[in-house]
């Protein structure tokens, strides 16, 4: 952590410290961990009462910002406004992206004890859903495999761009979810892909260069690099399948989109 994050942090912690309507903060973010750069800025996230936390969601005033605590160019604070019972659902049920916006996650304060276990319960990869998760973005893979080709054969440029992303989003998810990392939305999605220690050789290039030059060829070799990389329970019909009850009957049950599993 650089000097002024820690300033910052300080002044913030300070700040809301003895505050009786937040009895406890939390640091993540890049800060947290271990990825910021030197104009970052600092992410909080202020555990309120019950009582506060049902004003402010009334009021719809559940974020927060403010460059009153940093000293340095273009530095802020920002972060949420959440309550213990917001943590104990991530902890029992949370998406992974929320899940990972806890890694590495830290106190700066607590007057509640519950507060540092609940903490460490949260981001923690759900191996329950593994195996129904590999299914679904498999699924995903093949069939945004085939809207290539078709995108292609009709010059419709939307579905072959849209295409693409989604290839690599599903065909990267399927080896997040294979080394059990927690999937942390687009924005770090890149950077745990290229971390995750068992996945095919070239992967990084391959998804950059369909991203780049979106084509039958360069979605060809993506995907296949994934296919031969190991057997992923399913056979191309059976995705398919799958693909109709996951996607577009996805409105009959209660689960969020396959996406923000």
């Amino acid at each position: 952590m650089e000097a002024q994050h820690q300033r910052a942090i300080e002044r913030v912690t300070e700040h809301f410290r003895d505050d009786p309507h937040f009895p406890a903060m939390l640091i993540g973010g890049s800060v947290a961990k271990g990825r910021a750069r030197p104009d970052s800025d600092v992410d909080i996230m202020l555990v309120a009462t019950d009582e506060e936390y049902a004003r402010r969601q009334a009021a719809g005033d559940t974020l927060y910002f403010t460059r009153e605590f940093s000293d340095y160019p273009d530095g802020y604070v920002d972060g949420k406004i959440l309550s213990l019972g917001f943590l104990r659902e991530a902890a029992a049920r949370g998406s992974e992206p929320t899940r990972a916006a806890f890694v590495h996650a830290f106190l700066a304060y607590s007057h509640l004890p519950e507060v540092a276990d609940v903490l460490a319960r949260i981001p923690v990869y759900p191996e329950d859903e593994q195996a129904a998760k590999i299914t679904g973005f498999y699924t995903q893979m093949v069939v945004n495999h085939w809207y290539i080709g078709e995108a292609e054969r009709h010059g419709n440029l939307y579905l072959l761009t849209h295409a693409a992303a989604d290839l690599v989003l599903f065909g990267g998810r399927l080896i997040l979810a294979h080394n059990k990392i927690l999937y942390p939305f687009h924005k770090w999605f890149m950077y745990e892909l290229a971390h995750a220690p068992e996945r095919p050789a070239g992967l990084i290039e391959q998804a950059e260069s369909l991203l780049r030059a979106p084509s039958r060829a360069t979605a060809d070799r993506f995907y296949e690099s994934l296919n031969q990389f190991r057997d992923w329970g399913l056979t191309e019909q059976a995705a398919f399948r799958h693909w109709t009850e996951d996607y577009e009957w996805a409105w009959r049950t209660a689960r969020p989109p396959l996406a923000d599993w």
